[in-house]
């Protein structure tokens, strides 16, 4: 049994992690623990707060109880607002606190899009365009080009967990052009898992969300590969040889 733990904040997508454990197989265990949001709104300094290493220890306490090999921040937005530098001495900081291999969601987009081995990407966010535009940041900072984001406008991560299906196509529609390899999802508030399939078979390209691309991290961490087609391309493609 490998078991995987991850940090969540609130309560908006989080359904999408027992969704993911079931396809992954019996083998696999997702723990999930929910930290506090002082205040659910998509503005970048309430964004850093929400990743503080108070938050994040708080979380951790419960998590160890768990029995988890890994761990990983499932809050793409709470870490890279703190811009590449920033991120990673959050990550190092939860490891120690941890005393377990550790990352969070922004890293694993960096990781994955490496793992099926793309590098121009478009990004379609529910952020409001400031947050945004860090997210577009960190990915260059991780050798990837972004040749197209997406900006929604949304304010809470409330807001954007209660999108269906047709919202979360159209948002990816919108964000692709012809040049992206890959077309990426970042916010952990929105459901994606139940429509990974017919996003890929719309867009005809690689598409990584944020719960995806964080429980196949936390894999990564754990050495585990897992095939699982249902979960797209990430958990079904050969790993890429870097040289």
């Amino acid at each position: 049994m490998t078991a995987l733990g991850f940090l969540y904040p609130g309560h908006s997508g989080e359904d999408d992690y027992p969704r993911i454990e079931q396809l992954l197989g019996s083998d696999i265990r997702v723990d999930l623990v929910h930290t506090d949001m002082a205040e659910d709104v998509l503005r970048v300094d309430a964004l850093r707060a929400l990743g503080s290493p108070e938050r994040l220890a708080d979380g951790m306490e419960r998590l160890r109880l768990s029995g988890a090999e890994t761990v990983v921040w499932a809050c793409t937005s709470g870490s890279f607002v703190h811009g590449w530098d920033g991120a990673q001495d959050q990550v190092r900081s939860l490891a120690m606190m941890a005393g377990m291999p550790a990352s969070s969601t922004s890293f694993a987009f960096v990781h994955a899009a490496r793992e099926i081995g793309v590098r121009r990407v478009a990004v379609g966010t529910t952020y409001p365009e400031e947050v945004a535009a860090l997210f577009t940041d960190f990915l260059r900072a991780g050798g990837l080009e972004v040749v197209a984001t997406r900006s929604s406008g949304i304010v809470t991560a409330a807001e954007a967990g209660g999108w269906g299906e047709e919202e979360v196509l159209t948002l990816a529609r919108s964000a692709d052009v012809a040049d992206a390899e890959a077309v990426l999802l970042p916010d952990t508030a929105l459901r994606t898992v139940a429509h990974l399939g017919l996003l890929e078979k719309s867009l005809s390209k690689p598409v990584l969300t944020a719960n995806q691309v964080t429980v196949w991290e936390a894999l990564r961490l754990a050495d585990r590969r897992v095939n699982a087609p249902e979960l797209g391309t990430l958990f079904t493609r050969e790993p890429i040889v870097q040289a």
